[in-house]
């Protein structure tokens, strides 16, 4: 029934809808976080691998499984191990409480967080005790344990303020569309995925060596997959400049057009693809640095690195305002482009001769899991670049 002095349709006036932060009071559900569900869960796999790297020479020594339980606490240790112990646990702690919200909150996520954690630490101790390489300690237990306590009591005092009245979520619904987290925990794993030293720059995923090694151990003769793919036995320079220029080219353009395709129209695409590329160079250069000497800081950027990354810029421009599916289609093909071109590669001769210098030392650990990160991003890239409930969500 239309009312004098009003048009059909006329009388609802749309109103711009305001985004204003959950609080507590709201009668609105709260959501969980899919960024700290899918962030703990990877990050309990990086600790996992991390602590029974390099999973090599498995043994029964006679002693059981949980001895380390009732043993002395160990004779000789470091402020350095106990620290690093902590440190390591903390962010644990911290993700699980988030991933845990709204479902638990306050002290029944501490709680349950702090349980994870410790039966995360106990059961690697554990694992730990088979690996000659390693020492199970109840120090260590005991360290992360705290760590995990730690991490779970912040976790618990910064739920308000990144998943009640989180700012940053507000500003992510404006650059990001909806549905991103799981790309956005893969992309923040990217610049991390720089530390462990690479033969090429990008050039991530490279497990065709480590199967080989695998395989030779296996049935005692030498065997190299790579080399029954590769177009010749040795290559020419041009050749290795040429594998290093598409790989460089092919990673760069992987990852930062996966940034781009979960943007909106209205995001700073051009700032925000610029600051993820600095992060990764910036986090390569530092661990150069540390790993080796700071003389070493940019011995990855070589000409033809420098030549990948000028290609991968003239690439990124001429498809920053592309259509989103259109930019999801050609991550992925470059994705696979760099898988291909780095498994098949023969490694770097200068790149080996550093590695001979790096001694690993008390940074065991750390490297495992900088490894593990390294050959697993491209193909976390592509399950979600390719999984289909992705896909449909960035149309």
């Amino acid at each position: 029934m239309n009312f004098p002095g009003k048009q059909p349709g006329k009388d609802r006036i749309e109103q711009p809808a305001v985004s204003a932060p959950a609080t507590s009071g709201d009668a609105r559900p709260l959501n969980g976080s899919a960024f700290a569900r899918a962030g703990a869960f990877l990050y309990a796999l990086l600790i996992l691998y991390g602590s029974l790297y390099p999973f090599a020479s498995w043994r029964d020594n006679g002693i059981t499984a949980f001895a380390y339980v009732r043993a002395p606490l160990p004779y000789y240790w470091t402020g350095f191990d106990v620290i690093t112990n902590i440190l390591a646990y903390v962010p644990l702690g911290i993700l699980l409480v988030f991933a845990l919200f709204p479902l638990l909150r306050g002290f029944w996520a501490m709680l349950v967080a702090l349980s994870l954690g410790g039966l995360l630490s106990m059961s690697v101790e554990a694992l730990q005790t088979f690996l000659p390489s390693r020492v199970s300690s109840n120090l260590d237990l005991m360290t992360n344990f705290s760590g995990a306590c730690i991490g779970a009591v912040l976790g618990v005092a910064l739920t308000r303020f990144f998943l009640v009245e989180s700012r940053f979520l507000l500003q992510r619904k404006r650059w990001f569309i909806p549905h991103a987290s799981r790309g956005l925990v893969v992309l923040g794993l990217w610049p991390l995925a720089q530390i462990y030293p690479q033969s090429y720059l990008f050039g991530h995923g490279q497990l065709l060596p480590m199967v080989s090694g695998w395989l030779s151990d296996w049935l005692n003769t030498v065997i190299d997959l790579a080399a029954w793919l590769r177009p010749a036995e040795n290559l020419s320079v041009e050749q290795y400049w040429l594998f290093e220029t598409l790989i460089t080219a092919c990673g760069l353009v992987g990852a930062l057009l996966t940034l781009l395709c979960l943007l909106r129209p209205k995001a700073p695409k051009l700032r925000l693809a610029a600051l993820l590329a600095f992060l990764a160079v910036s986090t390569k250069a530092l661990a150069s640095a540390l790993l080796f000497t700071p003389a070493n800081a940019f011995a990855w950027l070589t000409p033809a690195a420098e030549g990948g990354l000028v290609i991968g810029v003239m690439m990124l421009c001429g498809l920053v305002f592309a259509p989103p599916l259109a930019q999801r289609l050609v991550a992925g093909l470059a994705l696979l482009g760099c898988l291909l071109a780095v498994n098949i590669a023969p490694a770097n001769p200068y790149f080996l001769a550093t590695m001979q210098e790096w001694v690993q030392g008390k940074f065991l650990n750390f490297n495992g899991a900088a490894r593990f990160l390294s050959l697993v991003w491209p193909f976390l890239a592509l399950w979600f670049l390719y999984h289909p409930v992705h896909r449909q969500k960035s149309r």
